[in-house]
């Protein structure tokens, strides 16, 4: 209302700040431009901070704002804490709105998140055949802290548009986690010996199902065999590279 923008223009002439920047919600679409070009108008800010920014299409607002005010984007937010605010970077933008994904973010967040020593120590034990459970659940909680699951798939090229209506968040690994925290040391290293009867007492302290344990001791037996055929063909960077001249 016009008290409230003369209180902040008073503030501003108060203050005198050396940068101002103007904070808007981009899921209020066009009512974020409308908001923006209101307050530019008054108070000449410097630029703008855009929040709850996903990579779908209300990335557009990014570059409504940035044509009707003529006023640089500076940050980002994807999270309700400090570290989601990011750099704003224009070309990556454009290509998670054109469902192109964000690899360069995705592999900064990689690196900010998962520790070189300890990543060199689970290659090891991958060349070795000798990945657990343990090493499976230390990867998920590495994971999760790269931020939010929906916004980290959406920096996967093609996945924007597929994961769109897909209700995706860090609660979706709860059940994994609870599964293997239901194990005791040895069935995590050596999940051959889980039979039926551990089975129902797995699903009983995890509050899942006998299927569900069923599930994931099966996802990872399948990832185990192909981080063998892999080390098989030559170690994982040649397994790798077989694998991606397969799909030409």
């Amino acid at each position: 209302d016009e008290q409230m923008m003369n209180e902040i223009e008073a503030l501003k002439k108060a203050l005198n700040p050396s940068e101002t920047l103007f904070v808007v919600d981009s899921m209020t679409g066009q009512d974020a431009v409308n908001t923006a070009k209101t307050f530019n108008e008054r108070l000449n800010f410097d630029g703008v901070v855009l929040t709850k920014l996903d990579g779908d299409t209300r990335g557009g607002a990014a570059l409504s704002i940035r044509t009707v005010v003529e006023k640089p984007i500076k940050y980002v937010s994807t999270g309700e804490t400090l570290d989601a605010i990011d750099l704003f970077h224009p070309e990556r933008m454009a290509s998670r709105i054109l469902g192109m994904g964000d690899v360069v973010s995705l592999v900064e967040k990689a690196q900010e998140t998962f520790d070189e020593d300890e990543a060199r120590k689970l290659n090891k034990k991958i060349r070795k055949n000798e990945f657990d459970l343990n090493d499976f659940l230390s990867q998920l909680e590495q994971i999760k802290k790269m931020g939010n699951m929906k916004d980290i798939m959406g920096m996967i090229p093609g996945m924007g548009k597929a994961i769109k209506d897909v209700d995706l968040d860090d609660e979706s690994f709860k059940p994994v986690e609870a599964i293997i925290r239901s194990m005791t040391n040895l069935e995590r290293v050596k999940p051959d010996v889980i039979n039926g009867s551990r089975k129902k007492r797995i699903a009983n302290g995890s509050g899942t199902s006998v299927q569900e344990v069923n599930n994931l001791l099966k996802q990872f037996g399948d990832m185990r065999k192909m981080m063998k055929t892999m080390n098989k063909m030559g170690g994982m960077k040649k397994g790798l590279a077989s694998l991606m001249g397969g799909m030409r």
